[in-house]
């Protein structure tokens, strides 16, 4: 009798098992693929972001591009361009041993160190133009070196006088008085 009613407590089981374990199953495999839920904000805010890093690999490819055009040799190849510009901004910045290491790789690539020389000598020409807290002022300025490594800084403009209001002419500069004599 006890194997009967043990046979019997088991074929019920039987048939909660499979289909639970089934549900188990697929239940994990939902959550897995779902993720964490968005909301429609974070949805928007990812989509402008994706837009956002498109418009940067457009930007960077067609810099690649424009160095390929304007430079003749292996200096205008994309890897060169890439390393090159890289190496530059290292030195910039003081790793020297992060830029030697990238040099190394540059120079395996078969690029020329020449001009990796140049964009730097071209680049410190600008130090004073270079404003570290406008975004990509240092990218924007080694990457018009790689271009143009004989680039010369524009000669800063004299302030214009300032205008006087109708006929009015500029009122004379002082004289200083002349020293007391000590005797």
């Amino acid at each position: 009798m006890r194997q009967r009613l043990l046979q019997g407590r088991f074929a019920v089981l039987r048939h909660f098992v499979v289909p639970g374990l089934a549900l188990m199953l697929g239940i994990g495999g939902a959550f897995a693929q779902s993720g964490a839920p968005q909301n429609a904000d974070q949805s928007g805010k990812s989509a402008a972001a994706a837009a956002e890093a498109a418009k940067e690999n457009q930007r960077k490819t067609d810099e690649f591009a424009e160095a390929a055009h304007a430079i003749n040799g292996p200096a205008g190849n994309p890897e060169c361009v890439w390393l090159g510009r890289r190496v530059v901004q290292l030195m910039y910045r003081d790793d020297l041993d992060t830029a030697f290491r990238h040099l190394d790789l540059y120079d395996r690539f078969g690029c020329p160190g020449g001009h990796v020389q140049a964009a730097f000598r071209c680049l410190t020409r600008f130090l004073p133009q270079i404003d570290d807290k406008v975004a990509n002022s240092l990218n924007n300025r080694i990457h018009a070196c790689w271009i143009n490594p004989n680039a010369q800084p524009q000669a800063a403009a004299a302030p214009a006088p300032a205008a006087t209001a109708g006929s009015a002419a500029a009122a004379p500069a002082a004289t200083p008085a002349p020293a007391p004599a000590n005797k």
